[in-house]
């Protein structure tokens, strides 16, 4: 398996933002291969991640979609994205790479409720910027919004995945009722099953591609889904920190500088470039 610093090599942090009341984090970034900005979101860490699920078989649909009196989604994960000072220095920094290092593609990526997050923020860039220079790769998301809303979100971030692993409980989540209509939760395509079989002491290992419907009944709906470790680990990956604390938020070991630290309404900014990304206004 690749280290982190060889997958990382040649990769530029621009921000690291941490919402400390809400337990978020995500960053900003400036990647050599594929050349794009990245955003990234953390997920539910590994100790508080089964009352998370437990909590998400009581997520209600609980808000309309600005300017989509059709499309309901929960008000959490919305919240959680455009809510919090998160989205405000995610723009921050999307509109300083961009006039630093050109017009470059933006990808967004993001693991378990780090995926709700980052599906959000794919479509408030795809709906700023245009949906062609946009793409949205998440790793065992939950549902979060109803078939209104999926549809919507299919037409406005066209260039997406949502990879599911095997037994992973989180994608079941909150549960899907088709005789509910549009009043049940509702997956946007399109998934990535990552499906393991054993035959004898041979473990093979498919990626199987679902229909464009969100809600294949052949991929991941065909499992119970059931499993909290199958959630935890993707292409062999551990996507959970070592973290004891419930809230404590990650970045890597080595020695990145960072030329300020700012706390905002309870967030912790780590910028490496304060000065010119905090003036920054627009481009």
């Amino acid at each position: 398996m690749l280290s982190l610093a060889l997958l990382m090599q040649g990769f530029e942090m621009i921000e690291i933002i941490v919402d400390v009341e809400n337990c978020l984090q995500a960053f900003v970034g400036v990647a050599p291969d594929p050349q794009s900005i990245i955003i990234a979101f953390r997920g539910t860490q590994e100790h508080s991640v089964s009352n998370w699920i437990e909590d998400l078989f009581w997520k209600q649909l609980d808000v309309t979609y600005p300017g989509m009196p059709e499309a309901m989604v929960h008000h959490g994960f919305y919240s959680a994205y455009y809510n919090t000072t998160l989205r405000h220095e995610i723009l921050k920094s999307i509109r300083w790479a961009r006039k630093t290092y050109g017009r470059l593609p933006i990808i967004v990526i993001g693991h378990s409720m780090g995926g709700s997050l980052a599906s959000f923020c794919a479509l408030d860039l795809s709906v700023k910027y245009g949906s062609q220079e946009v793409q949205l790769m998440t790793f065992g998301q939950p549902r979060v919004g109803n078939p209104a809303f999926a549809a919507y979100f299919n037409e406005q971030v066209p260039r997406k995945i949502r990879v599911t692993h095997q037994n992973d409980v989180v994608p079941h989540l909150p549960p899907y009722f088709g005789y509910l209509g549009e009043w049940t939760y509702h997956h946007f395509a399109r998934e990535v099953w990552l499906h393991e079989t054993t035959v004898g002491n041979v473990v093979t290992r498919n990626e199987i591609i679902c229909d464009g419907s969100g809600e294949d009944p052949t991929c991941s709906r065909s499992v119970y889904g059931r499993s909290v470790a199958d959630h935890l680990e993707y292409y062999g990956i551990s996507l959970h920190s070592d973290s004891r604390g419930t809230c404590q938020f990650v970045i890597a070991s080595n020695d990145m500088a960072y030329n300020n630290i700012l706390e905002v309404d309870r967030t912790i900014i780590l910028a490496r470039y304060p000065q010119e990304l905090h003036a920054v206004e627009s481009i």
